[in-house]
């Protein structure tokens, strides 16, 4: 396998090159209605509009690019609630390589149905730990090679293409807000950036109700694992981070905070309707961290979100109006 090293800014760099010819830019978009109403200046980094509608279309397809044939030949399997089974069953499907994804109960029927329909096979079993345990017995069993879904440098590498584009289109940013599942988009993003703009701050945002990361700051303990996850942002609720998203999060984040399960609904409901953007809960919760106070707003500190997903069923579309709780 390719030697495992925390991806620095040449190798984020080279990422993007490899991914380029596939994946294009995403808008960096201002919203003047949403700006106004929160009298902060504010840029969208829309990787809800990305292909396979998720920024985990750039850390599989690096994944995928950078695989030598002795992984890809037994097939590839990974664990994951939706959008890095959507994203990797598209990038195997370049390769023509076969890809058993496990997705806990409960998970997104779109997802399930675009992950089916790029040709992986799915195993729905148990909740998000039953999965992940499947999945590592399927791995045995089978011969496969993991394809893990965020604790992987090839995958945050891929993610941390995102950075790379938003400081280039917008040197101006003073500080970003990232949601954090399992850590890899926060890890990527602040290993690009922090070797360009040291002076940018990154703020990771997470559910109250699955706080993971913060669990693992706060134990000083990569494996140290939630014991429950209650969350409707489903993208955002892995149970446990990784060692190498734990790592790199430590070295390039300054801070975490929480929002709460009404501040999702009402952040995503905003950016429904201010915004005019089709986006999931889990892109939706550094909105809900300005809305809520968690993170102050401030005229004088150009913000960017990181909008990270819009695979969103058009059944939730109105649980973020009449606040009742779902997946």
């Amino acid at each position: 396998m390719p030697e495992q090293t925390l991806p620095d800014e040449a190798i984020i760099t080279q990422a993007a090159d490899r991914i380029s010819d596939q994946l294009g830019e995403t808008p960096l978009l201002r919203v003047p209605d949403l700006e106004a109403s929160l009298g902060q200046p504010l840029w969208l980094k829309c990787e809800n509009l990305q292909r396979t509608g998720s920024f985990k279309a750039r850390g599989a397809l690096n994944w995928l690019l950078t695989a030598r044939d002795r992984e890809l030949e037994p097939g590839l399997v990974t664990v994951s609630a939706g959008n890095h089974a959507i994203a990797l069953a598209w990038a195997a499907s370049q390769r023509s390589v076969p890809l058993t994804v496990v997705m806990p109960e409960g998970s997104s029927a779109l997802k399930i149905e675009r992950t089916r329909a790029l040709g992986a096979e799915v195993v729905i079993h148990g909740a998000i730990g039953e999965a992940v345990a499947h999945c590592h017995r399927l791995r045995e069993r089978h011969g496969f090679t993991l394809v893990h879904p965020y604790n992987d440098p090839r995958i945050m590498a891929g993610q941390g293409t995102v950075g790379l584009e938003l400081v280039r289109q917008q040197p101006d940013i003073r500080r970003i807000l990232c949601p954090i599942g399992g850590g890899g988009l926060i890890s990527g993003v602040g290993l690009a950036i922090k070797a360009r703009r040291p002076d940018i701050e990154l703020i990771g945002v997470e559910p109250a109700g699955a706080a993971t990361m913060a669990n693992a700051w706060a134990h000083e303990d990569h494996t140290a694992s939630l014991e429950k996850v209650v969350t409707w942002a489903s993208s955002l609720a892995p149970a446990v981070v990784g060692d190498w998203t734990y790592a790199a999060s430590r070295q390039v984040v300054d801070r975490l905070v929480t929002v709460s399960e009404d501040g999702i609904r009402e952040a995503t409901r905003r950016l429904l309707t201010e915004a005019r953007l089709y986006v999931e809960p889990g892109a939706a919760v550094g909105l809900a961290a300005l809305l809520e106070g968690q993170v102050a707003l401030d005229p004088e500190l150009p913000t960017a979100l990181l909008i990270t997903g819009g695979n969103l069923d058009l059944n939730q579309v109105a649980l973020c109006q009449n606040g009742r709780q779902g997946h």
